[in-house]
């Protein structure tokens, strides 16, 4: 992947820019161009100020004094192991810095990309995709906040803004460590903006990792909203979107028991009912058009995929609730990495 983005970087013209690599163990980057990449191995015992965990060690280890090389006006894109960069997406990163007007930005992810592992979780993640072209997307375009949520990859940073927010947040920043940042740079008025274009990333390759996936946000962000050190302010908006995730178990239970058990209700609230149930769908369709592509698959492909993703909803809820109930009744403090290597890792 490493390779791959140096090559489009380099189809696009971009020159002045260095690939750091943060890791807990040396991986083996001959053939590369070592004046392009810098490898960062963490200490194994290097601990933060706050015990931070995880992820969030990872991304404060490279920004502390003596390691980091970058002035504050540099720029930082965040990109996880798998992800691509596309032309589209660093053309929208150049703009992004050029118009000077935010400190953190972050654009769309895309998951039915090239080779497709697992058809049912990348067909789920359809939703994930409709939630960044909807809410996210109008959030950082008009509020230039994200009070709902926010994601670890796809994220540009000015490097003094990384400097005065920081990773170090100690245990309830080190699971959703992206989340925990986005609402404490929220609290110090940091502004956000949409960055236009799209990467590319893998779903989970298994239902178990699909699964376990959620699982971690959902601990992640429950020990966001519950985190007093911030400020109520920035973690209402969160609350609700978890609280509505939590109560998934409950809200599904509507579609049985509305047929067996009908209770007359004002036309309001069958309005109101219907009209999230509406959006929901809606928000997996507009996710399935916008990943996958008309021109390569044609249109019986196209449809049979559109028609394929709104079939899955009914098992994603299930695997929604197991990930909820699971959450909740086990440990909150350990971090689950899902494995998205297609190939055999090379280390040294």
């Amino acid at each position: 992947n490493v390779k791959r983005n140096l090559e489009i970087c380099a189809k696009v013209g971009l020159t002045n820019f260095q690939i750091e690599i943060v890791t807990d163990k040396p991986i083996n980057i001959i053939g590369l161009p070592l004046n392009m990449i810098r490898q960062v191995v963490i200490p194994h015992d290097y601990r933060t100020k706050t015990g931070a965990l995880y992820k969030s060690r990872a991304l404060q280890y490279a920004i502390e004094p003596d390691v980091n090389q970058l002035a504050p006006d540099d720029y930082i894109v965040h990109l996880d192991e798998e992800t691509l960069l596309t032309e589209n997406s660093v053309r929208g990163i150049l703009n992004f810095v050029n118009s000077q007007d935010y400190d953190i930005g972050q654009g769309l992810i895309t998951y039915a990309n090239e080779t497709i592992v697992n058809h049912i979780t990348t067909l789920a993640d359809s939703m994930r995709v409709g939630v960044d072209l909807g809410c996210l997307r109008f959030c950082l375009k008009k509020f230039h906040q994200p009070p709902f949520l926010f994601k670890g990859s796809f994220v540009v940073c000015r490097a003094g803004c990384e400097f005065d927010v920081t990773f170090d947040n100690g245990r309830a920043g080190s699971i959703a460590e992206d989340t925990y940042f986005a609402m404490l740079a929220m609290s110090k008025n940091k502004k956000f903006g949409w960055i236009e274009g799209e990467m590319w990333e893998k779903s989970p390759f298994t239902l178990t990792d699909f699964i376990k996936q959620r699982k971690r946000w959902l601990q992640g962000i429950f020990l966001v909203v519950h985190d007093k050190h911030l400020p109520l302010r920035v973690r209402i908006g969160l609350g609700i979107a978890l609280y509505s995730w939590i109560t998934l178990p409950l809200t599904s239970l509507n579609v049985i028991l509305t047929p067996l058990c009908p209770i007359p209700l004002h036309w309001t609230l069958n309005f109101l009912i219907g009209y999230i149930g509406a959006v929901n769908i809606y928000l997996y369709v507009i996710g399935a058009v916008r990943s996958f592509s008309l021109i390569r698959l044609g249109y019986a492909q196209f449809a049979l995929r559109i028609f394929g993703t709104l079939a899955t909803i009914p098992f994603v809820v299930i695997c929604e609730i197991t990930a909820v109930l699971w959450g909740l009744f086990s440990d909150k403090g350990k971090f689950y990495i899902v494995d998205k290597q297609l190939g055999p890792m090379i280390s040294v």
